[in-house]
């Protein structure tokens, strides 16, 4: 089968490539298509190397083209009439290669190559799968509308192109027929009704094409209604949640098609007017319509393509800095970047539109409000060499800001105070379009960042940063914090369930977000009606706590993004679960069932185990550690502590309580994956287990009698211990005064002694006097 018969059987998908293909100039579609089988039989790539053979080869292609003129010519229908234009446009652009018709055999040898590249795609059906799925995946109904709206105006742009070639044909057939007769003397009453008859067809084309020049702006004005005010919105919209941890795509590859393709589209309408003067200049008579009509369709296009061009002018990489908590926190004298990208491509402009970057061009007028300079390269050129996919774009990568001292605090019309993490800055980004005689001054903006001075002062920003992305789309509010709305707890929920998504993979399910919930308003049927306000998510304390909800879940994710990332991920940590629906889900299991929960005590971030076990009554325990911190994990991966731990009773051999993952998965299959290569003795970290004690919790047997240590995990810092001096060493020795019991620094000699005598006789403590409750049972990992 011939190559393009197989090129015009492909896919929509496929096709869609062949029409980029040769969506230029140098080899026309039309020519491919009705001289394929001449065009395919050549050797074209000898031509290229051989003059003379470039030669012959160049003038049968004219005589093609002139027979195939001939041809439609022929058929004489409204089609074939467009075609003839076409062809004898054809032949005159490939005039321009007489000189060197070896370079026109390189780009036909050229285009054959690409169109086999095509087919080459279409042969792999892996490739070709992938790239349905994700074709079907990622575009939406609005994206379908939008491209089907692009190609409308691509044909339609095309089609005016050529009805615009076919009146500068029909006038100059009509000019030199006028020419003529006047110089062959008088004009005879034939003569003249033959030009009038001409003249009215030139005028009923003028105003045909003017009609269809005015449908075509309405569809311009209606293309870039959907792309300006819905896609690109929608885009920036992506891109302000995907900042804040949404799985978002923000890519602009799409856009910048749509763009670049309307754009080229308005350029050639406001070259067709140009076209419609010069003729008009030619050859105008009473009641031209091309004078009535042409200035008002040249406002109407060239106001349509400067606003195009002005929303093509956006921020593609929003302002960070490194190693930060997060984007769009910036710190005064830390270099950041940010990157700017213009989405219509001019070839033509690359390197000569400078962009310039200033800080805050609208301040308010607050007292207090701090100004800053920028400092570094505030002026780069937008280029094509910086960008992956070639799009024009000025990345600022070492850019710094520097406050402005004003002195006492600054001045303002407004009283308003907000704090250092509230106050909302912007930066902005100026540069000039000068094009085919348009110039058009463009100018766009970040999202709102914050500016500190200090590393402590990161969480605050970052919490600043997460409530204004998930609230507010108005890009020049700076003022939000001043009068900040309470956030409905879905969206909240959402958000912070994107914050462990982006930290370590996995975001929060619906138990998850309703424990979070639960301490926040207490246990409810449905917290979709719940809000909560700015001041309560980030500073006023949570209930039983001396920090805020921000405080502590940031203290979390620190914890999980550094330590637990891959047990976060592979949803090994519940995490967050109430101390109730803990104790209900483990007595339901059997023995050695454990889950891994978050302190809720802790506010740097702490995480625990919980076991179930039947005891000698037959009753059904839960039990608990004190939780595990950064500190802990910074010396001993989490998995390991998992894996070594064992609990010592007094009598009894050393055992590890933890056998089953809940709800029932063995404890080594889970974990297995994490572990060291070498496990006990052998493991690297057991000569620090061996040195480590820590409470343990043991639910009361009896009906009515209180644990000593009731869930350490979460309330480590209410454990007490009992009014007596083997206890108050025992404390010591477990190290409970402030600092992780997993980490004490070393058992002192007392230590040793005391813990050596209650080993070698768990009796001991008979006769001393100590009050009505357990005493709390050590756990010792892999004591000798």
């Amino acid at each position: 089968m011939a190559q393009w018969e197989r090129l015009q059987q492909l896919d929509p998908l496929y096709r869609q490539k062949v029409h980029e293909l040769y969506d230029r100039e140098e080899l026309p579609m039309d020519v491919r298509h009705y001289l394929a089988p001449w065009i395919e039989s050549q050797e074209w790539d000898r031509a290229a190397m051989d003059p003379q053979l470039a030669v012959v080869l160049f003038q049968v292609l004219l005589e093609n083209l002139d027979n195939q003129y001939s041809r439609f010519l022929q058929e004489g229908n409204g089609e074939s009439f467009v075609l003839q234009c076409s062809f004898r446009r054809f032949k005159q652009n490939f005039q321009r290669y007489q000189e060197e018709p070896y370079t026109l055999a390189r780009i036909i040898q050229w285009f054959l190559t690409k169109e086999k590249e095509i087919l080459r795609m279409v042969e792999l059906p892996d490739q070709v799968q992938l790239l349905q799925v994700q074709q079907g995946n990622m575009e939406t109904d609005s994206e379908r509308n939008m491209q089907k709206k692009v190609e409308e105006v691509r044909h339609k742009v095309q089609v005016m192109d050529h009805t615009v070639k076919c009146l500068e044909e029909q006038q100059d057939e009509f000019d030199f027929k006028f020419q003529t007769h006047k110089m062959e003397g008088p004009i005879t009453p034939e003569d003249q009704k033959v030009l009038q008859m001409m003249l009215n067809r030139l005028d009923q084309s003028r105003r045909s094409l003017l009609s269809n020049l005015t449908a075509l702006l309405i569809l311009m004005e209606e293309a870039m209604s959907l792309l300006v005010e819905d896609e690109l919105v929608q885009w920036k919209w992506r891109q302000q949640k995907s900042y804040i941890g949404a799985p978002e795509d923000t890519s602009l590859e799409k856009l910048e098609q749509w763009f670049t393709s309307m754009a080229e589209g308005m350029f050639q309408i406001r070259e067709f007017l140009q076209k419609l003067e010069e003729l008009s200049g030619k050859v105008s008579y009473e009641k031209d319509p091309v004078l009535s009509q042409k200035p008002s369709l040249q406002q109407r296009a060239d106001s349509i393509l400067t606003t195009l061009l002005k929303s093509a002018f956006v921020v593609e990489t929003q302002p960070s800095i490194p190693q930060g908590k997060g984007p769009l926190v910036l710190r005064t004298n830390v270099q950041f970047s940010v990157k700017t990208r213009f989405l219509v491509k001019v070839p033509e402009l690359n390197h000569s539109m400078q962009v310039t970057v200033t800080m805050d061009k609208d301040a308010p007028q607050v007292k207090g409000y701090r100004k800053f300079n920028v400092l570094g390269t505030a002026t780069k050129a937008l280029n094509m060499s910086e960008s992956m996919q070639g799009g024009m774009v000025a990345d600022f990568r070492h850019l710094t800001l520097k406050e402005q001292k004003v002195g006492a605090g600054g001045k303002g019309i407004s009283d308003l105070s907000l704090s250092v993490t509230e106050e909302l800055h912007i930066i902005n980004f100026e540069t000039e379009f000068n094009h085919n005689g348009l110039s058009v001054k463009l100018e766009t903006s970040t999202i709102p960042v914050v500016v500190i001075s200090n590393s402590s002062q990161q969480q605050s920003a970052w919490a600043s940063v997460l409530w204004f992305n998930m609230l507010c789309s108005d890009h020049k509010n700076v003022l939000f914090f001043a009068n900040t709305t309470p956030a409905p707890w879905a969206k909240v929920g959402e958000m912070l369930s994107w914050q462990f998504l982006s930290a370590a993979g996995r975001g929060l399910d619906t138990n998850q977000q309703d424990m979070i919930a639960q301490k926040l308003f207490g246990k409810q049927q449905s917290y979709d009606d719940c809000t909560i306000s700015w001041a309560r998510f980030s500073k006023e304390n949570v209930p039983e706590n001396s920090f805020s909800l921000w405080v502590w879940l940031d203290g979390i994710l620190s914890l999980v993004k550094t330590y637990l990332a891959d047990v976060w991920k592979d949803g090994s940590v519940i995490g967050f679960i109430s101390k109730g629906r803990e104790k209900t889900l483990l007595k339901k299991r059997m023995d050695g069932t454990f889950l891994l929960r978050f302190s809720e005590s802790i506010k740097d971030g702490g995480v625990t185990f919980s076991w179930v076990e039947t005891d000698l009554q037959g009753n059904r325990n839960v039990r608990s550690v004190q939780p595990f911190t950064k500190t802990d994990m910074s010396q001993i991966p989490f998995v390991e502590i998992i894996r070594n731990f064992q609990i010592l009773e007094a009598g009894n051999i050393p055992e590890n309580p933890l056998r089953y993952l809940y709800p029932d998965i063995p404890k080594d299959r889970a974990f297995e994956k994490y572990y060291t290569e070498k496990g006990g003795e052998d493991s690297p970290y057991i000569k620090y287990i061996k040195t480590k004690l820590m409470f343990v919790s043991k639910e009361s047997g009896t009906e009515g009698k209180q644990p000593m240590n009731s869930l350490c995990l979460q309330h480590c810092d209410e454990v007490t211990a009992p009014d007596d001096p083997l206890a108050d060493s025992m404390d010591k020795f477990l190290n409970c005064d402030g600092e992780t019991p997993l980490l004490s620094g070393g058992v002192s000699d007392m230590d040793e002694d005391l813990l050596q005598k209650y080993l070698d006789d768990p009796n001991m403590l008979d006769g001393m006097n100590m009050p009505e409750t357990s005493l709390p049972d050590l756990i010792l990992s892999q004591l000798e």
